[in-house]
């Protein structure tokens, strides 16, 4: 099944037992910047799970180099802490890197203890908002050498190798960069001279650890800013690390900055794999790829094509630690797959909250959560075929009890079949599928198109009943929101309703009003298939391509009373929503109340006054209320009941997937 994902590959004298590596991704486990419990744990994991290399950083190296709750590796006597780290890892068989991690102009005052941030020259960070100190050429030498010590430290831990990072905008990026690099010393102007610190660096890491130690280097694949690197310059660069001494090249996508999503599950998967292969065309040294990998059967066909040596997986391997093994095995059919929803990690690193994920709860919970057998197996009835629902089912089921799950639908999923509507938000299904296989392999009896009552659950003589059955649409009380051309936006979604007419209204702004938004305007525009089709044979020139890529048939309008469009989206998704509405056409208005439905037009309220919009159809999508009338009947019938998901209270898929997870370990 696997030709390439599990050879073993060799770096140097390190042999690395499979094709698969954890990239470095800040958990914001370590409070105060030393190794901990809850750190070991996560990794430990990790590495039993099969994968074959863990990065574990980013490790800031100086007082400069980022924020004191990051890991640290600025002085010896952190060394112990790492070590224990290292061992931990390499007792389950994997082999481990230490990711040197140098924000410069990234690096917020407040996180470096009021410290003025240092970078190649004083050019504002649109990401802290803040102007950096420009180097001297004395702090460019010491914050060299502080890469060197850090690299020094590292290998006494007993890491396999050090990973210098020098993507996604960070200090070496900044070097490189003609937008933030404005010296007209030795380390500006020229190409050449722009790779100068970079190079310096790797020169100064390798004289500190020998000649034979292992050492990569994350590059940025492309910067995608305009006026910045594109994969010929970057690539360039990597090659030149080579030569001075880098043995493996992890490759990634754009700045932190750059408006061209990295993330989301927009991208498309292993979609950023090119940047790999264009840097693999000027070296011989391995090349990692990396960006939305998330599953294995992709994975050993960008190594069997050749486009990579090595792949990473970061959030794959948080949403399942044992996706290796699996694999491995041939059971494909019980891997959780990340889907990009980026509502646990990368959501929760921007709010400075731990890492965790919607589709493993447990991830960074590893000490607290276990899934240990029943010692009395209980017959458990499920109401609810949502998310919520169907992860209750599945660890109740595992650790031994007798599950049946209702479903009054004929399909499962919930809202996430709804999620999964809009372009390129289509990985919602793999969470309904995963989730589906789990069901089948753990024996859960599954029951469709049943509305199941509590007489009948009672009957049945359940010892316990997780209710997750759910909300249902609210209907704002306004004027002529019965008339025939309005509908509920679930409605549409499913497919049930169809908008008719050119102009259409939505009233609401949240995620489920931006997915009918996206949805609706891109009725009418070609598939990727159309558009590769007349590309490659030159049917429409480019202009009028991005035109049928990014017009449908209908004029969509956005009403949202509140000032913010998507407020109930995550920071690391909700941009590239936004990005996505506009170049769809999509008209959003903000702080506009919703007065009146006519005939023809929606008449708003905006700063005290009356506009009309035209509308052949209304779309309402103002949020949903919990459905508990099961759970109220069940609990006076004083049966052990537990309400979870949307049942109570209307969130997103990583409340009501926890709650189960949760419930499903404690009944």
């Amino acid at each position: 099944m696997f030709k390439k994902l599990f050879q073993p590959i060799r770096i140097r004298d390190l042999e690395i037992r499979n094709r698969i590596a954890m990239t470095a991704m800040h958990l914001n486990y370590t409070p105060d910047g030393k190794v901990n419990e809850r750190l070991i744990a996560f990794y430990r994991e990790r590495a039993a799970g099969g994968a074959g290399l863990i990065i574990v950083g980013g490790c800031i190296i100086d007082d400069y180099a980022g924020a004191t709750w990051m890991i640290d590796i600025r002085d010896d006597s952190l060394i112990e802490g790492h070590s224990e780290l290292v061992r931990a890892i390499k007792e389950q068989g994997a082999a481990v890197a230490c990711q040197l991690y140098h924000a410069g102009r990234y690096a917020h005052s407040i996180s470096i203890g009021g410290r003025q941030a240092r970078a190649p020259s004083a050019v504002r960070s649109r990401f802290t908002g803040e102007e950096p100190h420009a180097m001297t050429l004395e702090e460019i030498r010491e914050t060299i050498e502080n890469y060197a010590q850090a690299a020094l430290r590292a290998k006494r831990a007993g890491y396999d190798l050090v990973e210098i990072l020098a993507s996604a905008g960070y200090l070496i990026n900044q070097f490189l960069s003609p937008i933030t690099n404005l010296r007209d010393d030795e380390y500006g102007g020229s190409f050449e001279n722009r790779m100068r610190f970079g190079l310096e660096v790797v020169e100064a890491v390798r004289k500190a650890v020998g000649p034979d130690y292992p050492i990569m280097m994350r590059v940025s694949g492309h910067d995608y800013m305009e006026g910045g690197n594109t994969n010929k310059e970057n690539a360039r660069f990597a090659a030149e690390a080579v030569k001075h001494g880098v043995d493996l090249v992890n490759v990634t996508g754009g700045w932190h900055e750059t408006r061209v999503p990295q993330l989301p599950m927009s991208v498309p998967r292993a979609g950023l794999v090119y940047l790999a292969a264009g840097v693999k065309r000027l070296t011989d040294a391995p090349v990692m790829a990396c960006n939305r990998i998330n599953d294995p059967l992709v994975a050993d066909e960008v190594l069997r094509l050749g486009l990579a040596d090595m792949v990473g997986m970061a959030r794959a391997l948080i949403a399942d630690p044992y996706l290796p093994q699996k694999s491995m095995e041939g059971r494909l059919e019980e891997i959780t797959h990340c889907i990009a929803c980026n509502q646990g990690c990368f959501d929760h690193v921007f709010y400075l909250k731990p890492v965790t994920c919607t589709m493993n709860p447990r991830a960074g919970r590893e000490l607290e959560l276990e899934e240990r057998p029943v010692e009395i197996p209980r017959r458990i009835a499920v109401v609810g075929g949502g998310p919520g629902g169907m992860k209750a089912a599945v660890t109740a089921a595992r650790r031994g009890h007798q599950v049946t799950l209702y479903e009054r639908m004929p399909l499962l999923g919930g809202q996430l079949n709804l999620a999964a509507v809009p372009p390129g938000r289509e990985e919602f299904w793999t969470a309904v599928d995963d989730l589906d296989s789990q069901l089948d392999a753990a024996g859960v009896e599954v029951i469709l198109e049943t509305e199941v009552t509590a007489d009948a659950l009672l009957s049945e003589g359940y010892d316990a009943v997780v209710v997750a059955t759910g909300a249902n649409q609210l209907v704002p009380n306004i004027p002529g929101v019965d008339k025939p051309h309005v509908l509920m936006a679930w409605d549409v979604l499913s497919g049930e309703s169809d908008p008719e007419g050119k102009d259409v209204v939505i009233i609401g702004g949240g995620a489920v009003g931006a997915e009918t938004a996206m949805y609706v305007a891109s009725i009418g525009t070609i598939s990727p298939e159309t558009l590769h089709f007349l590309l490659m044979n030159r049917g429409e020139d480019m202009e009028t391509l991005k035109e049928l890529c990014t017009r449908g048939m209908k004029k969509v309008t956005v009403v949202e009373m509140m000032d913010k469009v998507c407020r109930d989206v995550g920071l690391s998704t909700r941009w590239s929503i936004l990005q996505d509405m506009r170049t769809l056409g999509i008209e959003m208005m903000r702080n506009a109340k919703a007065k009146r439905i006519e005939d023809d037009r929606v008449v708003v309220e905006v700063e005290g006054r009356e506009e009309s919009i035209p509308a052949d159809t209304v779309i309402i999508a103002v949020g949903s209320c919990p459905e508990q009338r099961l759970y109220e009947e069940l609990k006076k019938a004083r049966v052990e009941v537990h309400l979870i998901g949307d049942a109570k209270e209307a969130r997103k898929a990583i409340d009501a997937i926890r709650e189960g997870y949760e419930i499903g370990i404690e009944i």
